[in-house]
């Protein structure tokens, strides 16, 4: 190949890296807001391990959580997608989309409890490491997703890897139970679990 095609491909990534970083920043969220669901996160959490409610304690609770959550608003919410005001978005996620999720994880585990236990029994296993696509770009998505599926028996994700705008998971499956990309993707992701994740990250 000639010096011209390697220095165009060059160029061509570092403008897909630029137009990648703009469209990511500019679906961020303000710094005042990512204070505040870090703030009542913890201040939900703070409460809930502490098992007190005395006016005291939540007050002490709410300046020491305050201050962690303004040194450390990035850690939770940087890849939460912008929509929506604050305390619309925060009532939606505590109260709409993490039920979600606990009950697509429990049916989930329940599922692949079972099906372990049959492979088990039958002694039917097949395993093999599976290429998924994502439709996740975001680092926390795409954690949240990767663990989401190696707590599932039967899966354990390896490796992720980002490649022209596209993400993959290296999974690897105890049935291999098919060799197609998209229907493995299928069934080891649920469509379900994605597109609970497409809703708060990008």
């Amino acid at each position: 190949m000639s010096r011209m095609h390697f220095y165009l491909r060059q160029r061509l990534e570092e403008v897909r890296k630029r137009v990648l970083y703009e469209s990511y920043e500019a679906q961020k969220l303000p710094a005042w807001e990512r204070v505040g669901i870090t703030w009542l996160t913890l201040l939900v959490f703070w409460i809930i391990i502490s098992g007190k409610f005395s006016p005291s304690h939540v007050i002490t609770g709410a300046l020491v959580t305050l201050l962690i959550a303004i040194i450390t608003r990035d850690f939770l919410t940087d890849d939460i997608r912008r929509t929506g005001h604050l305390l619309s978005k925060a009532t939606y996620i505590f109260l709409f989309l993490v039920p979600q999720y606990l009950f697509i994880m429990a049916f989930r585990l329940l599922e692949s409890n079972l099906r372990v236990v049959k492979n088990v029994i039958f002694m039917d296993i097949n395993p093999g490491i599976v290429k998924v696509k994502a439709d996740l770009h975001s680092d926390t998505g795409l954690t949240v997703l990767a663990n989401s599926i190696t707590l599932t028996p039967g899966t354990l994700t390896l490796d992720v890897s980002k490649k022209l705008g596209e993400s993959y998971l290296y999974v690897h499956w105890i049935d291999v139970e098919t060799l197609d990309q998209e229907r493995a993707g299928v069934k080891i992701k649920g469509g379900e679990l994605e597109e609970w994740l497409k809703k708060i990250f990008w």
